[in-house]
């Protein structure tokens, strides 16, 4: 894959179905700043004079195409958005979408958390009106509160009557809900169940019934039709009366905090009822955040479209939600089938009538570019019959191969016909408007931040899969603080797909026309602060050019990525990936003949600041290499590269496989095929000193950093927190990070190396295991393997480590070494540890592996390089 690939397809994420500026992109001029020219086959024309080949013939490009590597990698299916889905009925987290909050923190302002999570819907004063018509104090009785009954299959009453009275009860025994609360009947004697109060409201008032002794007592307002359906009902607490606490002894703050909860609470889920499903709620909650927030963002007539669909049946929003997250574009209506949706035609209707959806029906309306896509809707045998009435011949028996002969056979002559055999097979066929398309993915985006993250997150967090950690939203500045620069930003993203699916394609022009844009857009460097840099079209193209430099050095067009390099480095002078861009500028030169300037580039790339880690080894090593006489009559010295010298062990193994390009795989002692690592830990158990270990790279350092900081890592800090869904702060990546909390972070510093991290690390362990948090990997280390490579390698070790991850943490986060190992001594407290990095017969250190073990012998720890070779036959 293609160097800057794989980090531009994070930005873009989901691919958009469609790009509403494909065309004005394509078609618009752009100046050709690199002097490239594209022939007819698609490949890059060499000017004159440039020290540069390409390949031209056949087999030379066809050649080209597969060192390239520029498809998408295949990747292990996940869970996607449709899948789960249909699981929103099943297992809840003890976690409410509206209320993140862990058991021992129940009492917290639902105020508070709804803050925290960014999805507080009560601030807009259209909700005052209907809160004090459902939660309202009545006189004679008390608080009445509305709510439901849930849960009626578990009771055996069928028939419910309007009026009948009703009575709460605790029911801390169940298995699945410890605050679950019954609904009793109070009309019979036995007092049958007729069911549970919602899991949102019975999670807020446990703990007043339970606290506070209270008694809750009502009636049912309403008969639904059918049985299972949530009933409504009106619940009073007779203590509470219209003087308000001072009658009933409950005066504190903490009592009212939790009626409050409560009030919160129910409002909300009057405004989503439990026949609500639960992606439809979620679906809701993201929309009405983002106008809450971001009205700024969006038009008159984009907020009244998005402000519509609440008024939508049912029906119709679960339709369109249930679309809107499949592949499609096109879906047939017969092919429609949801449980919870009861009538798919109607919904079908209302939404096309409101804008959210395009039908077509009539063949006349069938362009060529819809009868291509809603052919993709066509089985084997309906294509058949279509090319065997028209007489077409289809070179192949493939659904694509029939695909492709109808679509060649479809002209202005054939159109009537062929479009209204289609039509007449597939039948109504309805797809989302790109209106609706596009607002919604920008919905999403404005939401989540980014597009790794999509309504899925919410169904994971509904049902326990993921847990988010807790934390408060603090608004400093707005992320966009106007429209023309999210518009901007978007737009940039569309460009970065066009390249990445012309890349897929190997369309040479779209790469280079999309690269020439970037390169364009880039003149400047953006005014945002460090915090927000990456939600800014400039990073976006930043992407793409080095993407660009990349294809441009696959093609030996060195000239013209020593150009880009330039306008990266002139661009973004406050940015850690100087280093690489320096290291790129520097390495080019030097293929194009030009040492002496390749040297010079090193040299000041030195006394950059941004210039760090691996790629300032890098330099330094290029240096040593070219600064010899004539160019430099005195070699300069890096005395942490010579002075320091990296131990070294070689061992031997019997080789399975030598090839090359291929992971190298040996028998192991027991006679089972591993690779080097495993050969490596087999040894240091044994001859090598006894030492236990396992195979962890930078995982566990990254575990251990962010559970001995996580206090810090979620601390109060404005702007940092944008959304309910993130896994660290957005200036985790910048040096804003360590300055926003520098006493924080070294106080907590001195306590790891002053002998507390194992204390530090099992309460956060225990504490928070389980929650998502970045660079954590709760499934690969156990809470005894992470005490152990704390306590043996050292307090000081530890917190030196630590300190370079939050002083740097993107230069840091990689490259650490392959085995960490560990012994300890007869008394079973004190012990010892050692860094190796394992190598085979073949293999070199990176230029960032070298930074790390030169680092980690500056900081006191024990490092080696362990090298494989295979034994001799």
């Amino acid at each position: 894959m293609l160097t800057g690939r794989e980090s531009l397809l994070r930005v873009i994420g989901k691919r958009r179905r469609s790009l509403p500026n494909r065309q004005n992109l394509l078609s618009a001029p752009t100046p050709d700043s690199l002097n490239l020219e594209v022939n007819d086959s698609g490949n890059l024309i060499s000017p004159a004079g440039d020290n540069g080949s390409f390949p031209t013939s056949p087999d030379d490009s066809s050649k080209f195409s597969d060192d390239l590597s520029v498809s998408r990698k295949k990747k292990k299916r996940r869970l996607t958005q449709t899948t789960l889905l249909q699981w929103s009925g099943s297992k809840q987290s003890e976690d409410s979408p509206l209320i993140h909050t862990q058991h021992q923190q129940q009492q917290q302002s639902i105020l508070e958390r709804s803050d925290s999570i960014c999805c507080k819907l009560d601030d807009d004063d259209s909700c005052s009106e209907e809160v004090s018509k459902t939660v309202a104090l009545d006189e004679a009785n008390g608080e009445v509160v509305q709510t439901f009954i849930v849960g009626r299959k578990f009771s055996e009453v069928q028939d419910l009557e309007t009026g009948a009275k009703i009575f709460l009860l605790r029911h801390p025994e169940n298995i699945k809900d410890r605050n679950a609360i019954k609904v009793l009947s109070a009309d019979s004697e036995l007092s049958e169940m007729l069911g549970y109060l919602p899991k949102d409201v019975s999670q807020c008032l446990s703990p007043l019934i339970d606290e506070y002794d209270l008694k809750f007592e009502g009636t049912i307002t309403s008969v639904p039709k059918n049985s299972s359906e949530a009933v409504p009902i009106k619940i009073v607490c007779h203590k509470m009366t219209s003087d308000g606490w001072k009658e009933s002894g409950f005066a504190g703050e903490d009592f009212k905090l939790l009626w409050e909860n409560v009030l919160q609470v129910v409002e909300h889920q009057l405004q989503f009822p439990p026949k609500t499903t639960r992606y439809q709620m979620n679906f809701n909650v993201l929309v009405q955040e983002v106008l809450r927030s971001c009205s700024h963002l969006l038009t008159t007539d984009e907020k009244a479209f998005l402000e519509s669909f609440p008024s939508l049946s049912e029906d119709s929003q679960r339709l369109f939600i249930r679309l809107y997250t499949r592949k499609g574009p096109w879906f047939r209506l017969s092919n429609i089938s949801y449980p919870e949706v009861s009538d798919s035609l109607q919904a079908m209707k209302d939404l096309t009538g409101m804008g959210f959806m395009t039908s077509v029906e009539d063949a006349n309306d069938l362009s060529y570019q819809m009868m291509k896509e809603i052919t993709e809707l066509l089985n084997v045998t309906e294509l058949r019959d279509i090319l065997s009435m028209n007489k077409v011949f289809s070179r192949g028996s493939r659904k694509r191969d029939l695909i492709n002969s109808l679509c060649s056979y479809y002209n202005d002559g054939t159109r009537q016909n062929i479009g209204t055999m289609i039509l007449e097979r597939t039948g109504l066929c309805a797809k989302i408007s790109s209106t609706a398309e596009s607002l919604i993915w920008r919905v999403e985006r404005l939401f989540f931040l980014n597009r790794e993250q999509d309504l899925s997150s919410f169904v994971l967090l509904d049902l326990g899969i993921i847990k988010y950690p807790t934390y408060k939203c603090i608004d400093s500045e707005q992320i966009f603080s106007n429209r023309t620069k999210l518009l901007a930003y978007e737009e940039a993203i569309e460009v970065a797909q066009l390249m990445d699916e012309s890349l897929d394609s190997e369309d040479s022009g779209i790469v280079l026309k999309c690269i020439m844009i970037a390169e364009t857009r880039i003149s400047s460097s953006s005014s945002e602060s460090a915090l927000f840099n990456c939600f800014t079209a400039p990073w976006v193209y930043s992407k793409m050019v080095l993407l660009g430099v990349s294809f441009l050095e696959n093609q030996k067009r060195y000239n013209q990525a020593v150009y880009l390099l330039r306008r990266l480095l002139s661009c973004f002078n406050c940015d850690g990936r100087r280093g690489y861009w320096t290291v790129r500028l520097s390495t080019d030169l030097e293929h194009m003949g030009r040492p002496n300037e390749s040297l010079s580039v090193a040299e000041q790339g030195l006394l950059d600041p941004w210039v760090r880690a691996g790629s300032r080894i890098a330099l330094q090593r290029r240096i040593l290499r070219l600064a010899k006489p004539p160019r430099r009559w005195k070699t300069p010295t890096f005395p942490n590269l010579i002075d320091n010298k990296i131990p070294e062990v070689t061992i031997q193994g019997r080789s399975l496989n030598c090839e090359v390009g291929m992971k190298n795989r040996f028998y192991g002692e027991d006679g089972e095929q591993c690779g080097v690592e495993q050969l490596a830990l087999q040894y240091y158990n044994g001859e090598g000193g006894g030492w236990q270990g396992m195979h962890t790279e930078s995982s566990i350092w990254l575990t251990i950093f962010s559970l001995l900081m996580w206090d810090i890592l979620f601390s109060d800090v404005p702007g940092v927190f944008q959304t309910r869904f993130q896994t660290a702060p957005l200036d985790l990546d910048t040096e804003s990070f360590y300055l926003t909390r520098k006493e924080t972070i070294e106080s907590q510093l001195e306590k790891v190396a002053n002998g507390m991290a194992e204390e530090i690390l099992i309460i956060s362990y225990e504490t928070h295991r389980g929650t998502a948090c970045r660079g954590v990997a709760w499934e690969r280390f156990s809470l005894e393997e992470l005490r152990a490579a704390v306590a043996c390698v050292g307090g000081k070790c530890v917190a030196s480590l630590c300190r370079y991850l939050a002083q740097d943490y993107r230069s840091w986060c990689s490259g650490m070494p392959d085995l960490l190992l560990w012994r300890f001594k007869e008394n079973g407290y004190e012990g010892e540890a050692k860094l190796v990095e394992v190598k085979s017969e073949k293999d070199r250190l990176s230029e960032q592996q070298r930074a790390w073990l030169l680092l980690l012998m500056d900081s006191g720890f024990i490092v080696e390089i362990c090298k494989v070779r295979p034994a001799c036959v």
